[in-house]
């Protein structure tokens, strides 16, 4: 019974082992955007593509992720969206317990109070009615596999000559990939430098979606 047993957790340890990697929770975080070659995703999480073909050998391995052929091109994948939950899950938790990831996080989003009192209901009914403006950041392709309801695509590598496609008047709330992102962060500061009232959501779709918000495919 004990060697049953044993088998039993080493299984499970399979997971725990496959996510045991700051650089292949990286590419779960960036499969939670969509389907991707191993070459954006080295170049987007700027390691090699060797490297990132090892990585993504263990996550598949441990059933994490999965691949397709479309045409020369092999895809890879999140088996399913509770991949996508689980790693919102552990870093929700980390986020919780570890002050260092509260320190590195409170410097990414400066201005964090600016949307409290405003809820995930509260952004969409807002976002539904014109109230404010959800800005996705993230690359096109990105945007056009999941985003937030009513959101509107405008990469940040693009932001800056096309600011006059957004109305001065109206409240922008950007997003990205998710609390880790970057690219959010640089619009709001962009955007408020150009005299807009913006701020950071933190959520990416994975976050939006574990929380049981409506995602627009």
């Amino acid at each position: 019974m004990r060697e049953l047993k044993n088998r039993l957790y080493e299984q499970v340890a399979r997971i725990g082992k496959a996510m045991a990697s700051p650089k292949r929770l990286e590419l779960i975080e960036l499969l939670c955007q969509g389907e991707k070659t191993v070459e954006a995703l080295a170049a987007q999480s700027e390691i090699s593509v060797k490297l990132a073909s090892a990585h993504l050998k263990e996550l598949r391995q441990a059933r994490l992720v999965d691949t397709r052929k479309d045409g020369k091109y092999v895809l890879y994948r999140l088996v399913s969206t509770s991949v996508a939950d689980l790693w919102v899950t552990l870093r929700s938790e980390a986020e919780e317990r570890l002050v260092e990831l509260q320190v590195a996080l409170a410097s990414i989003v400066a201005h964090g109070k600016d949307l409290e009192g405003f809820d995930r209901k509260a952004i969409l009914k807002m976002a539904a009615t014109g109230e404010v403006l959800v800005l996705d950041v993230r690359p096109a392709e990105e945007y056009a596999t999941a985003h937030l309801p009513h959101a509107r695509s405008l990469p940040v590598n693009e932001l800056k000559k096309r600011l006059a496609e957004l109305p001065k008047d109206t409240p922008v709330v950007a997003y990205c990939r998710g609390p880790f992102c970057l690219m959010a962060k640089d619009a709001v500061a962009l955007l408020r430098q150009r005299g807009y009232r913006a701020f950071h959501l933190t959520d990416g779709v994975a976050e939006w979606r574990a929380h049981g918000m409506p995602i627009e495919e």
